[in-house]
């Protein structure tokens, strides 16, 4: 929405996104060894017997926030359910991403061509299943 249409919020880009594990050590193995995203800060919250794990994403200030917590319930994650459908990374060269991921045991499904955009993308899952996808873009 423009502000022309009595709109003073102006929503500039996305700080974060967030996603509680089922198994804290096994996700972060995953982000950060496998995926290679950087720290930039690990608390543990005590009244709460959590951890919040602050990721960074590439040289940007986007960040992934790892959230655990004791049992949490299941999530839906069907790729045509209500909510988050899937989380998406930009890439430079999808090849060379993609045989990276499997070097790491990551199974990615088959690359494909957006027919709207005409960008290759992919699908891989993270410990948990939710859905991340590759996009090749400059």
């Amino acid at each position: 929405m423009t502000p022309e249409r009595g709109f003073d919020v102006e929503l500039v880009r996305i700080h974060h996104v967030a996603i509680i594990s089922s198994d804290y050590r096994r996700s972060k193995h995953f982000y950060v060894d496998l995926l290679g995203l950087t720290i930039i800060q690990e608390t543990y919250r005590e009244e709460r017997d959590s951890y919040k794990l602050d990721l960074q994403i590439g040289g940007t200030d986007q960040q992934i926030e790892l959230f655990s917590f004791p049992n949490p319930p299941q999530r839906v994650n069907q790729p045509e359910a209500r909510g988050l459908r899937h989380l998406a990374f930009v890439v430079r060269n999808m090849e060379q991403s993609v045989s990276e991921l499997q070097s790491k045991g990551i199974e990615v499904e088959p690359v494909r061509i957006d027919p709207i955009t005409g960008n290759k993308y992919t699908f891989f899952a993270d410990p948990d299943g939710l859905p991340l996808e590759l996009v090749e873009h400059e």
